[in-house]
């Protein structure tokens, strides 16, 4: 069977050149990573140790019901804290001890820095430590940052995953392990299809519960869900577990060859793939074609958002008949984004970090028909007549691989469509 996807542009974009920002940048918190970890982890608590402003965005961002008893929570860093007048480390203590004592269900908690806990600078490793050593085997205690400081808010879920990486035991099995938090419907697809080809054992980073646990090893094969997870990736390094580098399963492409590199490291035969991969494959062609018509011609430009910008720029320039005017991305991590930048037709700035204002700039002057861009510059873009789509949305939306491929066209297609609408609306 052949492959039905366009062939690789005769030169990618992973020897373009990458146009460097260091000014001022937009961010979201990396503490929204806590509000789909933890409907994934059914036995992990995240208690944050920050300021009323954390409690208040998490609890607006969740939806928390006031009578819920939610696996999340923060220890408010108060006045004297802030002040070093207070032992924050002991009164983490108290909270922690109360909090394991009211819910035994607790296996496995999380202890999440914050701006203002960075800022005080509360060495959360050393407490997750000595509260490891004080709790166990009951309970398992790791630290990471949440903290916007400097990073983007997908950085949340990468920094809890690769915290975790270190503590998982040595094996030398030979496994499948696929690394990022997705939707239990999206990843029962994904195993389906690999389990259909005969690939296993499957294990998945993070696991639903810590009694899941699996090793890693030298025979430890892993893929990345999402692109944003390069600090999990470099930790899987450390232990030397192999990273199957493949375009991200973004469309119908990217999920065939996402499969398909999958597939060559355990021998499935071009038979096996067709049979497995084939309706599927028909499906989202079909779908992606119905709901990516009025993006055909259209040009889209990416502020660095959440890392997922150059497999959705791959995905919208190759498969819907976009084109790109600028690819921006908070980093660029060559070993993970090579597969994908190697199927970017030349033409677009990559650019990596960001000058908000200077990139504005470039955008008003572009005027691309469709801005990908966070919640902060949607409204002003939009004012100046641009539209725009929210990048967070493609982060809390199942997109990925065959029976999404659809939905995540439509996505794009959308606000392209409705802004055509209010455009005859206004004609008439």
């Amino acid at each position: 069977m052949t492959e039905q996807f366009a062939p690789p542009p005769s030169r990618g974009c992973s020897n373009t050149p990458v146009l460097k920002q260091r000014g001022q940048h937009e961010v979201f918190c990396g503490l929204t990573g806590i509000i789909w970890l933890h409907r994934k982890m059914q036995d992990a608590f995240f208690l944050v140790v920050g300021s009323r402003t954390c409690a208040h965005l998490l609890q607006s961002a969740a939806g928390v019901m006031i009578f819920a008893e939610p696996r999340f929570a923060t220890a408010i860093l108060e006045e004297t804290d802030l002040a070093g007048m207070a032992d924050a480390q002991r009164e983490l203590d108290r909270v922690v001890s109360e909090l394991l004592a009211r819910r035994p269900d607790i296996k496995q908690l999380f202890l999440v820095g914050s701006c203002p806990s960075e800022v005080i600078k509360l060495d959360l490793a050393k407490a997750a430590e000595r509260m490891s050593a004080q709790f166990a085997p009951n309970v398992r205690v790791l630290s990471y940052s949440g903290s916007g400081i400097e990073t983007t808010f997908t950085q949340g879920e990468d920094a809890c995953l690769a915290a975790m990486v270190p503590v998982l035991p040595e094996t030398d099995t030979r496994e499948l392990l696929l690394v990022g938090a997705l939707p239990d419907v999206v990843e029962e697809q994904a195993i389906g299809l690999l389990e259909a080809m005969g690939i296993g054992p499957i294990r998945v980073l993070p696991a639903s519960r810590v009694n899941d646990e699996y090793g890693i090893g030298a025979n430890t094969l892993y893929a990345l869900t999402q692109p944003f997870l390069t600090d999990t990736h470099e930790a899987l390094q450390r232990r030397g577990a192999n990273h199957i580098a493949a375009p991200f399963p973004f469309g119908e492409e990217g999920t065939t060859q996402w499969l398909r590199t999958i597939a060559d490291q355990f021998g499935v035969s071009d038979a096996k793939f067709a049979e497995v991969t084939e309706a599927p494959r028909a499906r989202a062609r079909k779908a992606v074609s119905q709901a990516s018509e009025a993006l055909k011609g259209k040009t889209v430009f990416f502020f660095p958002d959440s890392q997922l910008e150059i497999p959705l720029a791959r995905f919208l320039t190759r498969e819907c008949g976009m084109e790109a005017i600028e690819v921006g991305a908070p980093f660029i991590h060559k070993a993970v984004m090579t597969p994908d930048l190697n199927l970017l037709a030349e033409g677009p700035v990559i650019a990596e970090g960001q000058d908000v204002d200077k990139q504005l700039d470039r955008c008003r002057a572009a005027a691309p028909d469709l801005t990908v861009c966070g919640l902060g510059l949607a409204n002003p873009l939009e004012a100046d007549g641009l539209t725009t789509k929210w990048a967070i949305e493609l982060v809390f939306t199942p997109v990925h691989f065959y029976e999404q491929a659809g939905d995540l066209a439509g996505l794009f297609s959308r606000p392209v469509r409705r802004r055509d609408l209010l455009k005859l609306e206004a004609a008439e």
